[in-house]
């Protein structure tokens, strides 16, 4: 009985030509993952394709590589580019006996190698077994077993399915998708309901919701809602990175914490397929990754995240602020951070509203990956964000068109994406391009293009249209609230009108014209526009915090 429990747990492969290392890694993999892993090793690279072989004919699975760089026959990169063609989802490690720098950076361009380890790694609850979890974490967060969970029924192109798909993919969920006009196993399910809204969400236990809304989805699934307490130390409005920071950072210093988001975790930046510029991760990570990592950062040090849950003001009754939930509840707290971020410009043309979420779509709509497949893809804007879908959306459609209104891709990309834009075969840059109209039955199907300097237009055929042009503050809902810039970005220290301030300190770097109230990140006028720089203020926020609390 144990050997048939040991078959089905996913595999970690070691392979190590020096039978005395390949023991030491053997033993200390046992010792911490034997529970939840089989653990197999290999002396050579023979050996351990020989491995894989029997894991493929098996149909089992493999969660990650731990593999010598130097062997005699074969290098550990060459070992990977064939394992991972066979297991594409498993991490990968490489042990070198130094710190070989070109490997490494051989193996992230041709493998995207998820870390190298240095030999000896003693002792291993130092630097192994972190490097190993955070890894094995990610895998099973990615990870596809037989299906078994959540199944969402519905059109292809729909803005109700859209909806549904894209809440369960930015809150973690995994689900299968049934296509409602062409999937038998749909159909079927649809035969007894034959009067069901699409689209339907069904359960394991046997649950059905028809046309759901997020906040029954929400309930559902799990997701908290519900305040566990009348007051909080600080209530931070807005779960992106910023958000994110604060909350982790908040906790962590003994401030009870409660983060409010009106939707899911990451905010904008959730959305981004790839992020290479965030230090400390050379292979680049999904913004659902830092997300998700983030939240349970936050929640570790014990913080509460209530979504999707909208806040709807704010007031004061010194010397709290008192914070209006979408649900009327109250909730009393001595500070605030507004880190609400910013939202996708909408498009001002014709067929916009129309066909929002039946082909148009604001943001990366990631969820739209595999409907794209060998479809011709037009990015709208100029920025990183553009360039990132641009290079997701490569990997699945036959052609992805950059448009952008100005004539430099330069001059609001990143060097490192414009390089990566330019060499993807199937990306073309269309510059001097706007979109002057959509157009459809009930969905997408033609676009209106226009050239910038001339004026000239010209109709092309589109299933798939993903905008990310310039930005706006979510600040509607804080009325006259804070001081704001003509553009509604919130206003903060310096910048805070002197008629506005009511104590003789002046307001804080990040503090608002309502003292104990700070705004982070790139809802706060000035900010710089980036991920890093939004976690460094969170981060800033709460040490502010803390000199408020302290009256200073």
């Amino acid at each position: 009985m144990q050997a048939a429990d040991d078959a089905l747990k996913p595999a970690i492969l070691a392979v190590d030509d020096d039978p005395q290392v390949l023991r030491a890694v053997r033993r200390d993999l046992r010792a911490n993952y034997r529970d939840r892993y089989r653990i197999l090793g290999a002396t050579s690279a023979d050996e351990a394709f020989e491995v894989l072989d029997v894991l493929e004919r098996r149909g089992q699975e493999t969660a990650l590589f731990l593999v010598d760089q130097r062997m005699p026959d074969i290098t550990g990169v060459e070992f990977l580019v064939e394992a991972v063609s066979r297991f594409p989802d498993a991490r990968r490690v490489l042990l070198t006996a130094y710190a070989d720098t070109d490997a490494a950076i051989t193996a992230i361009n041709r493998v995207r190698l998820d870390y190298y380890l240095m030999k000896p790694w003693d002792p291993p609850t130092e630097r192994l077994f972190p490097v190993l979890d955070d890894l094995l974490s990610d895998w099973i967060a990615a990870h596809r077993p037989p299906y078994q969970g959540i199944r969402v029924v519905g059109q292809p192109v729909s803005p109700r399915t859209h909806e549904v798909r894209d809440f369960l993919t930015r809150n973690g969920r995994p689900f299968q998708f049934l296509n409602a006009e062409t999937e038998g196993s749909a159909r079927a399910l649809l035969r007894s309901r034959p009067d069901a809204a699409l689209p339907l969400v069904l359960f394991p236990d046997g649950t059905v919701l028809t046309s759901p809304t997020t906040a029954e989805l929400a309930e559902r699934i799990g997701l908290s809602t519900t305040a566990s307490r009348p007051h909080y130390d600080t209530v931070i409005i807005g779960a992106g990175p910023t958000g994110l920071a604060a909350g982790v950072y908040g906790a962590s210093e003994g401030l009870s914490t409660l983060l409010v988001d009106a939707d899911s975790p990451g905010g904008q930046a959730g959305t981004s397929s790839l992020i290479e510029n965030y230090l400390g991760f050379p292979s680049g990570l999904s913004g659902r990754d830092l997300a998700r990592r983030a939240v349970t950062q936050a929640t570790r040090f014990g913080a509460e995240l209530l979504h999707p849950m909208e806040v709807c003001g704010f007031h004061r009754d010194d010397p709290a602020r008192i914070i209006v939930l979408a649900d009327g509840t109250e909730i009393s707290t001595e500070t605030v951070l507004l880190a609400t971020g910013v939202s996708y410009n909408r498009l001002e043309i014709p067929g916009a509203r129309e066909f929002e979420g039946a082909g148009l779509y604001y943001g990366a709509a990631t969820t739209e990956s595999t409907a794209a497949v060998d479809q011709h893809v037009f990015i709208v804007g100029g920025a990183n964000s553009a360039g990132q879908a641009a290079v997701h959306f490569a990997k699945y459609a036959a052609l992805v068109s950059v448009l952008v209104r100005s004539d430099s891709l330069e001059a609001g990309m990143s060097r490192y994406l414009v390089d990566e834009v330019r060499r993807t075969p199937n990306i073309e840059v269309r510059l001097n391009t706007r979109v002057a109209a959509l157009l459809g039955g009930e969905r997408l199907e033609r676009v209106r293009l226009a050239d910038s300097v001339t004026g000239a237009e010209t109709e092309e055929p589109a299933r798939f249209v993903f905008t990310f042009i310039g930005a706006r503050p979510r600040t509607q809902w804080l009325g006259d609230a804070v001081a704001t810039d003509p553009h509604g970005f919130i206003l903060t220290g310096t910048d805070v009108p002197p008629e506005t301030w009511s104590l003789e300190r002046p307001p804080a770097f990040l503090e608002t014209c309502v003292p104990g109230v700070f705004a982070a990140g790139d809802v706060r006028s000035g900010s710089i526009k980036r991920v890093a720089s939004g976690v460094g203020e969170g981060a800033m926020a709460v040490a502010l915090m803390h000199q408020y609390r302290a009256g200073s």
